[in-house]
């Protein structure tokens, strides 16, 4: 972990509520996908995490919803201005058991992580296929980088405005895999959990406090015991997951 200031190099809308911010500074600890930036606002006493969707030459990009105060502050933050961002947080993707085909499937705000994860399993070769769910066609973003990257891009929509009709797993089904990764919203995964045929990487969106693993208040339970979401995750693979009712 690193505490670092990041200037701001640019703010630009995505869709009414989702803003893509571009940072420049020390991103030396931003070692893999899946990793996540926690950022210190005016006025507000926990940072906010934020999951990194690219890093690239002194380059940190960050997409987020506006869902509170937080995030609201954010959305009107303009270029040159500067954070106070803590990096290296987290356990990122595992790209080594991907297998040949691997599929990325997203929800929503967990869309932003995979990008970087489909960058790295391109450039390892890999033929990869991503799957975008969104309740809406006004919701959806991203769909165009990941095609520029070279992925196999699918798009669900749960009012059928756009892409499939449905949920990610319906689009999943016409797939042929060889390993998952995911990210999304609890009842996404828990679906994808229940339908997938092979194992798979999941990361879990949770409220953090210190976002390092002192205070314990992300923990959730998996066969080997309590695991905290922010240091020992927030990726966790299928076989270790204990869902709670």
């Amino acid at each position: 972990m690193k505490q670092s200031i990041f200037k701001i190099i640019e703010n630009t809308q995505l869709t009414s509520t989702v803003f893509k911010m571009k940072l420049s500074g020390d991103v030396s600890e931003i070692t893999s996908p899946g990793q996540f930036v926690n950022i210190k606002l005016e006025g507000l006493y926990l940072r906010r995490p934020i999951s990194v969707c690219d890093c690239e030459n002194g380059v940190l990009t960050l997409i987020y919803k506006v869902v509170g105060k937080g995030t609201e502050q954010m959305a009107k933050m303009t270029a040159g201005e500067e954070l106070d961002v803590l990096t290296g947080l987290g356990n990122g993707y595992n790209t080594a058991l991907s297998g040949d085909k691997p599929v990325l499937l997203g929800g929503g705000v967990g869309v932003p992580p995979l990008y970087m994860l489909a960058k790295k399993l391109i450039a390892e070769g890999k033929k990869v296929s991503v799957v975008l769910g969104f309740n809406t066609k006004d919701e959806i973003f991203c769909e165009e980088d990941f095609k520029a990257l070279g992925a196999d891009v699918s798009v669900a929509t749960a009012d059928g405005s756009y892409g499939v009709k449905g949920f990610v797993t319906d689009a999943l089904k016409d797939i042929d895999y060889t390993y998952f990764y995911t990210c999304g919203p609890e009842p996404m995964l828990k679906a994808l959990y229940k339908v997938t045929a092979t194992s798979g990487q999941f990361s879990f969106e949770e409220r953090m406090g210190c976002g390092f693993g002192a205070c314990m208040g992300c923990s959730c339970k998996t066969i080997t015991g309590y695991k905290r979401i922010c240091k020992d995750g927030p990726v966790l693979e299928k076989e270790e997951i204990l869902w709670e009712d």
